[in-house]
Formats: C-alpha cells, structure tokens, sequence
C-alpha cells in the first residue's frame, strides 16, 4: 500500500472527542471517528492555504463546486447544479433546517430504528410528532424496510429521515428498495431527508445510489446530505453540504438557518475541496484496508466472541454487535467496566436496543485487534 494505515497515532492530548471521553486505560470505540491520518494531499493543501495569513469569514468558490459536482458525476453518475449546493457546517444542522422549513406540525417524521443519535432526536426539537419504524429482519440475515408501515406512516405527508447508508447497521440500500421507498413517499407527498455521510464506504463491490438519482421527481421531494468528513477523515473541519435541486424549496430550507446556524471555516472548505478533486487513491486504499478490517471482525466475532452475533455491514466503518445472548443488563457499561472497551450503547440508537452495541473498525488493525482481545477476555472471565 502507498499509505500506512496501520500506523497508530496518539490522539490524548489533542483534544479528540474520541480519546477524550474516557480514562486513559480505556480503548475508544465509539463514535464515528477514524483513528487514521487524514489523507496527506489534504494536509499539504492545508499547509499550504495556512501560508496565507488571513482567516476571515470565508464563501465556497467556484472550484469546489466544480470539485463536488464532478466527484457526484464520476462516482454516481449524478448530475448536479452546482448552485444546488448549501454549504453547512455539519450534517446535523441540515437536517433539522430540513424539518423546520417543510414538515407541518400535524405531519408524522418518519425514522427508521436503530438509527443515527441526531436524527432520532431531531422531530423534537421542533415539536414534530416522530414514528421509530423498525426494520424486518430476513431470513439472509438482512434488514429490510416494512414498506406497507412506511406507506401508513406517511399518511398526510411529513418526512422520511433516511440513513442512506445506514448507521448504525451498515446497510447499503439497494435500488429496489431505495426506489420503492421513494416512491411511498412521493405517492404520500412526503420528503425524503436523506443522510448520506458516509456514501463513499460502501464495500464488495457496491456502489451508492444517491436518494435524489433515483428520478427527477424523486430529486424535488429530496434533500441530500454529504460530506467528506467521514470517508477522508476529516470531521473536525466541520464542512458539510446539502443538495437541494428546487430553488425555491432550497430558499425555504436555507431560511431555516434561523440565525443558529453560520457559514463554513476557510479551512474546512479548502480540505472538502482537495478530497473530492485529489485525494482519491487515497480513499481507494482505505477501503480496502476497511473491508480487511471488516473481514477480520466478523471472524473475530464468530470464533472468539461467544454470545455475540454481527450481521456483515454491506458499508461504513461501524459494526453493530447483538449482545443478547450475553444475558448482560447492560453490554455497554459490561464491555466499558470489565474489558476497559469504550462502545457505543444501543439505546442511543433506538428504544428497543439495550442489547446492541455499536463498535468502530475503522482503526489501525493493531487497536482493533487490542479492543477484540480485551472483549474476549472479559467474556472468559464473565463464564468462570
């Protein structure tokens, strides 16, 4: 490989939200957070833009809309105006600008469970009446949308909260089901508020397929949120977009700013810019080094974690562990207290979910190899 993926580099002290949530002894796990150097193409440019020395206020230029739109074009085969693009500073604030601007107060949100933290939270914090619609899970071991509960759900319009791919289950939609999902929603007249993070990490072969690609009728009911944060590692930067293909329903979402909500750190637009124009081999490396990881795990899993069942995630760098069998009362406090494993906990992600943990993978292979040995011990303890 040209990059080393498995150097380990000490993230204590630099005020990582990772390493700093525990004590030292413990090994983080959790949140979504890839313990890699960010790509090196990435912080040369940074360097180099730190060369100049003025810091202001900072408006996206034209070269990363052009950086974006090819990138959406050569991965997807997607085309977009570049004017369609809402520049924020993370995910999260998108969606919820989503919500504020379109969905009624009578109108249902719709969130699929287990889900992402921020977006099982988000209806409440406009008085929106959420509906937590849970997968069905197949006979293959795969996760499927209930579509006629879905249908029902979005009866008067309202909003489908989509993880695409999905966290924390890793789930790559596919297009049958992506469109049949899409298609509820337009026969509902509801939108579809698509997280779409964590797109690049698709592995075996797959490709996303972004919500709004589906048709252009899909397209106006739809609004997309990316980044780079995630696939190149560079979440601190805090630089996310939205595309929103309608002008006047991108009018209406970019008022919901609401004053709460500011513009983007020159910084991280510059990074955005590199990663979607240059930074490609490296990206191609890491997932390879990914699904490796993720390879790993799953044997990992099945040889040396009795009690422990992990379906295999189709993208992401996240692994959602079924503890069930354990017959532990709560597996994340278990794994924190007596393997010094800092997990993520189920309940974060859905009601019905105490027995699940979520594990990050997206580690140098040494520290997932520490995080499952320490697990194990704790379990052969936990039988004696």
């Amino acid at each position: 490989m040209t990059f080393n993926f498995d150097q380990v580099h000490d993230r204590h002290a630099t005020g990582s939200t990772k390493w700093s949530r525990y004590p030292d002894e413990v090994l983080p796990m959790w949140v979504a957070d890839m313990d890699f150097a960010a790509p090196p193409v990435i912080i040369q440019a940074l360097q180099k833009r730190l060369e100049h020395p003025l810091l202001g206020y900072s408006v996206c230029q034209d070269n990363l809309r052009q950086a974006i739109v090819a990138d959406l074009w050569n991965k997807y085969a997607w085309r977009v105006d570049p004017q369609a693009l809402v520049f924020l500073p993370g995910v999260e604030s998108g969606f919820n600008m989503a919500l504020k601007a379109l969905v009624q107060s009578q109108q249902n949100v719709v969130v699929q469970v287990p889900n992402y933290p921020p977006l099982r939270h988000a209806p409440g914090h406009w008085g929106l009446n959420k509906v937590e619609l849970g997968f069905d899970l197949q006979a293959d071991g795969s996760y499927a949308t209930p579509l006629d509960s879905l249908r029902q759900s979005l009866q008067g319009g309202g909003a489908l909260l989509l993880s695409n791919p999905h966290n924390p289950l890793g789930k790559a939609f596919p297009r049958e089901e992506l469109q049949a999902i899409a298609d509820i929603c337009l026969e509902q007249n509801a939108w579809i508020i698509s997280d779409e993070i964590h797109a690049e990490l698709c592995f075996d072969g797959r490709v996303h397929i972004p919500t709004a690609s589906l048709s252009e009728d899909i397209s106006r009911r739809t609004i997309t949120l990316m980044s780079a944060s995630k696939a190149y590692n560079i979440a601190g930067l805090k630089t996310s977009f939205m595309i929103i293909d309608d002008p006047a329903v991108r009018s209406r979402v970019n008022h919901a700013r609401c004053g709460m909500v500011d513009s983007v750190n020159p910084l991280g637009l510059e990074a955005t810019r590199v990663a979607y124009s240059e930074a490609g081999p490296w990206l191609a490396e890491l997932k390879t080094y990914l699904q490796a990881n993720r390879d790993w795990l799953m044997e990992a899993v099945r040889t040396r974690l009795p009690g422990i069942s992990l379906q295999v995630p189709q993208s992401t760098y996240l692994a959602w562990l079924d503890c069930s069998a354990l017959g532990l009362a709560d597996p994340q406090q278990f794994f924190l207290q007596q393997a010094k494993v800092g997990l993520s906990a189920g309940l974060d992600f859905g009601d019905e979910h105490q027995q699940f943990v979520r594990l990050n993978f997206g580690c140098p292979r040494s520290l997932l190899e520490e995080g499952i040995a320490r697990m194990e011990r704790s379990l052969n303890n936990l039988k004696v």
